[in-house]
């Protein structure tokens, strides 16, 4: 049988009680107001803190809010993996739990999926993008020429022609997720830069758009950078094995 979801938007969670509320509220908040049917599939990764509590309580109280939570921490592409294959949307977005891109930006997205798009991506690379700093100092500098310099690295070695990979705002087609994310075989930080590189190797198309992204105190630090490179490596010793053909 069919679903008649037109949207499922997957979050994952990992120690987001702080957060995770006003982020699943403000997404209802608008999704409330379209005219098409729509579902949010949260997805814990062994939280340490109280943020299964707080999604069982909005459980009970958002009819169309579908919370899966595993008790043991798999990594962020694991549990991104697991959304948007337990998704029954039509379209399938992929957001962070921190709320950095606002859920508003999905309109203008829906024009290049009447125009055949399979993957809709944000990007804070493109003209008209915006990126609103809440670091400061010598932070600021190193994330800053540290996220330049990944970026690049990352286009070199893999799609050149899509500039931010790592954005957390990705519209799938239900039928381009149940063919990519099956294949996905990094769990953690690079998981994104497989799945485009996915993408591309199935021969769906991709659109790349610029959005506002609002930079929230975080977890991501030097080391993850380094984890990253370490996937981007795998990932690209993938495709000279000829892994994902």
């Amino acid at each position: 049988m069919k679903s008649d979801i037109y949207l499922s938007v997957i979050i994952p969670a990992y120690n987001e009680e702080e957060r995770i509320k006003d982020t699943i509220m403000d997404i209802v908040r608008y999704l409330s107001k379209q005219d098409y049917t729509y579902e949010l599939v949260v997805v814990n990764d062994g939280s340490k803190d109280n943020t299964v509590n707080v999604l069982k309580k909005l459980e009970s109280a958002i009819y169309n809010l579908k919370f899966i939570d595993n008790g043991k921490n798999q990594g962020k592409g694991a549990v991104v993996k697991q959304g948007m294959l337990s998704a029954r949307g039509k379209y399938r977005l992929y957001a962070d739990a921190d709320n950095a891109i606002s859920i508003n930006h999905i309109e203008k997205f829906w024009p290049y999926v009447k125009q055949g798009y399979d993957v809709i991506i944000g990007s804070i690379e493109l003209s008209g993008s915006v990126q609103k700093e809440r670091y400061t100092g010598f932070s600021k500098i190193y994330r800053n020429i540290l996220g330049k310099l990944s970026k690049y690295l990352i286009r070199a070695l893999t799609i050149w022609n899509i500039h931010d990979t790592q954005r957390a705002f990705k519209l799938f087609t239900a039928e381009a997720a149940e063919k990519i994310f099956p294949k996905q075989t990094i769990m953690r930080w690079g998981f994104d830069i497989e799945i485009l590189v996915l993408t591309k190797k199935l021969g769906y198309n991709i659109k790349e758009l610029p959005v506002t992204w609002i930079n929230p105190p975080g977890r991501v630090n030097f080391i993850d950078y380094l984890k990253t490179l370490k996937e981007l490596l795998q990932i690209k010793l993938n495709q000279l094995r000829g892994k994902y053909d």
